[in-house]
């Protein structure tokens, strides 16, 4: 089926005259070589390996993409190493983040619908090998600093019981950038601030996330010994809501009177700035010159909340392009080819295989992975081993109202929310999610504005689109009705990957999360109640905390000595 997909893409991309019948031929050759094994690489000293993952940064919000943001660490990162520009993840955080570190599809973890809430008793199911694990049976020490989001509900879930050695960061999907406390719904309100397996207090002096999370990065590279290899994960909370930023970062955007997207700009200064901040400390420490850093986002950006995905459809919790195509990149000295773009199809599940093969480990057949080596694909230029992605099936979604199996044609019932990418062909059905197009003058008001807006309606009866992603990237023309065949093949894939999915993981609520019952914390509820830690104590120092944030001077994200 692969190679007709193939053939049918290289005569649309003919049609919008982007290839002749040369590059066309050369098109279908390439993929037919891309499904050989690669040839054993030559192996060295493990490299150390940190992974940066951005929150809801928006394609285009980065300098190299053209946006007003000012970005220079991270376009001076990727100038110097392989801009990834066929680079996909998920459109929200818990599935982008379970991808990321078992290597495989939602559909095989049980988290195809949503996130992970704070209510829920649910997390990465116990039965899957985490990247981090792996990377330890290989000798590595493995680190993890920021956001967690991927459950919590007893402890065997946190990220020390997942293969990190250890954890500072926040176990839920957002929270205040100084006092670290979230609100699930009115009144479930608890302190979101963990070092390893307790609530972090006294490690809490009210400093904004992105520089506490930096600080602590140096803490490790200044400790750790450059000759023993590290995995450091570093998820920031930064750019997700709620918009904070410190007031240094605000002042040099005085120019953007959408406040939103100010604040959002300042957020992403900072980020930068932390960065360079990380990347100076990996230099002075010994670690840099034997290092691979990886820098993605774990989604698209949110236009309500300051993101911008232009020129890409869609936004955040979309399968449109702006929802899954994001910001990455891959810098480091040991790479043998740098300071090109690398179009060559990239998931984000791909990390788990080519990092694991590059620290030494060993990739278990029996489990099944559904990412790909792709590091001679970056490091190479050779074409990528993978052909096909697939976004998502999500049966729990909200069915699209005009979808049906005779829309499908007997295949598929295209009222359920799916989106698959085979070759240059990307097909949808049910409901993709909010698919207007956001041009950078949509935040040129002080209040929000549509009217620059493309507006689309999915009231037109539509349940299955189709497209060319390599001759038409902005999801412009729907090209389902001119090629059925391709509609019919890639439904035949989704019913095929849907015949591999296990049961959902969305349970309801528990009453017994409510942080009330756990000292005022998010955290592990689901046993072993008997050994908390006496509440009022914590209680006691909750409210000092609080005192001490209000008269705290928050010191920005300003580059900071390495030796802090």
């Amino acid at each position: 089926m692969l190679g007709v997909l193939t053939a049918f893409s290289a005569l649309s991309l003919m049609a919008y005259g982007y290839l002749s019948w040369d590059s066309a031929n050369s098109v279908l050759e390439d993929q037919k070589g891309s499904s050989e094994e690669s040839p054993q690489r030559e192996t060295g000293h493990q490299p150390h390996i940190v992974f940066i993952l951005a929150d809801d940064q928006g394609y285009r919000d980065i300098g190299y993409h053209g946006s007003e943001i000012r970005t220079p660490t991270l376009d001076k990162l990727a100038s110097d190493g392989v801009r990834l520009e066929n680079y996909y993840v998920q459109p929200i955080c818990s599935p982008s983040r379970s991808q990321f570190i078992t290597g495989k599809y939602q559909i095989h973890t049980g988290l195809q619908h949503s996130i992970i809430r704070p209510s829920q008793p649910n997390c990465l199911p116990l039965d899957n090998m985490t990247l981090p694990q792996k990377l330890k049976k290989a000798g590595y020490q493995t680190h993890m600093v920021g956001k967690w989001h991927l459950g919590f509900y007893k402890k065997e879930c946190m990220p020390t019981q997942r293969g990190f050695d250890s954890f500072f960061g926040s176990l839920l999907g957002s929270g205040d950038y100084y006092n670290h406390y979230k609100c699930d719904s009115p009144g479930i309100c608890g302190y979101d601030l963990y070092e390893n397996n307790n609530a972090a207090w006294d490690q809490d002096n009210g400093i904004y996330s992105t520089e506490m999370y930096t600080q602590r990065v140096l803490q490790i590279l200044s400790s750790h010994n450059p000759n023993k290899p590290l995995f450091l994960y570093i998820a920031y909370q930064a750019v997700h809501s709620p918009l904070q930023a410190p007031g240094n970062y605000l002042d040099n955007y005085n120019s953007i009177l959408n406040e939103n997207r100010r604040r959002y700009a300042a957020m992403l200064s900072c980020l930068d700035d932390a960065v360079n901040n990380v990347t100076t400390a990996l230099k002075k420490y010994g670690f840099y010159d034997n290092s691979i850093i990886i820098y993605s986002s774990d989604n698209g950006g949110q236009p309500m909340a300051g993101g911008n995905n232009w020129p890409l459809r869609g936004s955040k919790g979309t399968y449109w392009e702006g929802g899954i195509r994001a910001v990455g990149f891959v810098h480091s000295p040991i790479l043998k080819m740098k300071g090109y773009i690398c179009k060559e199809l990239v998931h984000i599940t791909d990390w788990f295989p080519t990092l694991v093969t590059l620290a030494g480990g060993e990739i278990d057949e029996e489990i099944q992975l559904d990412g790909y080596d792709i590091w001679e694909t970056i490091s190479e230029g050779k074409r990528s081993p993978r052909q096909e992605i697939l976004h998502n099936i999500d049966p729990m979604y909200t069915k699209a109202r005009n979808g049906s199996w005779a829309a499908g044609y007997g295949i598929w019932n295209t009222a359920i929310q799916s989106a698959i990418r085979v070759n240059h062909w990307k097909l949808l059905t049910g409901n993709p999610g909010y698919g207007d197009w956001i041009p950078p003058q949509s935040f040129s008001n002080v209040g929000p504005n549509r009217w620059h807006n493309e507006r689309v309606t999915l009231a037109s009866g539509k349940s299955v689109w189709l497209f060319n992603i390599t001759a038409d990237p902005y999801e412009r023309i729907d090209l389902s009705d001119r090629y059925p065949d391709i509609v019919k093949q890639l439904l035949r894939r989704l019913a095929q990957f849907n015949k591999t999915a296990v049961p959902v993981r969305y349970p309801p609520r528990d009453p017994r999360s409510n942080p009330k019952l756990n000292g005022g914390v998010w955290g592990p509820w689901y046993k072993d109640h008997s050994k908390r830690k006496n509440p009022n104590a914590k209680k006691s120092k909750k409210t000092k905390k609080k005192q001490n944030h209000r008269k705290q001077q928050y010191s920005g994200c300003q580059p900071v000595s390495v030796n802090s």
